[in-house]
């Protein structure tokens, strides 16, 4: 509370309830939404199977509570092999594309930001549809593809240092060189590829699929989102300076080039791994930053924690969509992309051009 000097001591005492009232219900959704959609996608699908069996199977197979078992072994199956696992990456995902969205547009002070901007899909679209069309197995093309994910990242820096500096301008065009450098090599291996086989293994894999996700793809990916999204926590404060502009936050003491760093490595893992598995899926760190900004304000100490919430729901909800909206599964990027465009004109029109 600002107060004229010698009017008063303390902050106002109603005035900090109000906020405590305003603040708490916010927090609840934040861990209620996740769980409850969470929960939901466990039992719906081609097969449905009823909240009380879905809450057997786990008790008996996550908790080895001592349970009667009078379910089909195939609804244990679906349960444990193949939603739970999709729908824990389907988060993970969501999570970390928002969080990236948020600390690159605060770094970059600029609304339009996503976390693919420095080149790290392309780069990893490439190695994937490099591994596929060498014949490579799943694991072979996640570790390509993370890996030239983060090549193509590096390439950016390395391009956009000017005097041991990172200008952001230069972070801007240094990524369109490279974002186009690689999607012209992935257009090359397409279009080399066998139109029978390879291609539209290596065109599906583009527009992002959870279809394929195994438990073993969950420890493969939590621990370079894991450290992150920690890191990107750990520095939430300090972007807010940073969207003041490099020559304001260097005058509060900040180390701008350090930070520059740690928030491209943190972002770039946390972007290569979720493409590694799952593909290109746009518009997530684009949007769900707004949805928040909204939602809690421009604070990033309040921002990105909730960008997780959200962003981790939001996947989930349209992963849902994806697998049962149709007899066949609909990629993620056209429905990320449908449901995107359209709300982010909204938003557009919406703020006049005007985002805070």
């Amino acid at each position: 509370m600002r107060c004229a000097v010698g009017t008063c001591s303390k902050a106002d005492p109603g005035r900090v309830l109000h906020e405590n009232m305003t603040i708490r219900p916010k927090i609840l959704i934040m861990i209620a939404l996740p769980l409850a959609v969470f929960f939901v996608s466990l039992f719906i699908g081609r097969l449905v199977i009823d909240p009380v069996t879905l809450i057997k199977v786990l008790g008996v197979k996550l908790l080895h509570l001592p349970i009667e078992k009078d379910w089909n072994q195939a609804v244990e199956i679906v349960v444990i092999r193949i939603r739970l696992p999709r729908a824990i990456m389907a988060m993970m995902v969501g999570a970390g594309l928002s969080i990236s969205g948020a600390a690159f547009q605060g770094m970059f002070n600029n609304p339009l930001v996503s976390p693919y901007l420095l080149g790290v899909s392309s780069g990893a679209g490439f190695g994937a549809a490099l591994g596929i069309i060498l014949g490579a197995g799943a694991g072979l093309i996640q570790v390509s593809s993370f890996g030239f994910g983060i090549l193509a990242v590096v390439l950016t820096y390395l391009t956009s240092r000017v005097y041991k500096t990172t200008p952001l301008l230069m972070l801007v065009l240094s990524g369109v060189i490279v974002s186009s450098l690689f999607m012209s090599l992935i257009s090359l291996i397409k279009f080399v590829a066998d139109p029978d086989e390879k291609l539209p293994t290596i065109v599906f894999w583009i527009m992002g699929s959870f279809g394929s996700t195994r438990l073993e793809d969950l420890f493969l990916t939590f621990w370079p989102m894991a450290i992150g999204v920690t890191g990107l926590l750990m520095v939430r404060w300090r972007i807010n300076l940073m969207s003041m502009g490099d020559r304001e936050a260097k005058a509060m003491g900040t180390r701008v080039e350090l930070l520059k760093g740690i928030i491209i490595f943190c972002t770039t893992l946390i972007s290569a791994a979720a493409v590694s598995v799952c593909g290109i899926i746009g518009w997530v760190g684009l949007v769900i930053p707004h949805i928040c900004r909204m939602w809690v304000g421009p604070d990033h100490r309040a921002l990105l924690p909730t960008t997780i919430m959200v962003g981790a729901s939001y996947l989930l909800v349209i992963d849902n969509i994806a697998r049962t909206l149709t007899s066949s599964e609909i990629p993620l990027g056209i429905l990320t992309s449908i449901i995107g465009a359209p709300f982010f004109a909204y938003l557009l029109r919406r703020s006049k051009g005007i985002f805070n």
